[in-house]
């Protein structure tokens, strides 16, 4: 009866270990995503649209 309990428990752990470890990765991921999108230096106005008018004459 204990045994079931055990192997169920560690079955259920399993399990649990396995999502995560597909999950961490993709949390790494976007974590680094985000750190690397805040250090960006894009001071391009609207997202570097080029906007005719605000060339100038020429």
């Amino acid at each position: 009866m204990y045994l079931d309990e055990l192997q169920t428990s560690v079955d259920i752990f399993s399990i649990v270990k396995a999502i995560l470890w597909c999950f961490y990765p993709m949390a790494v991921l976007v974590t680094l995503d985000f750190i690397i999108r805040t250090f960006d230096d894009d001071d391009d106005q609207d997202g570097g649209k080029m906007i005719p008018v605000m060339q100038g004459a020429e």
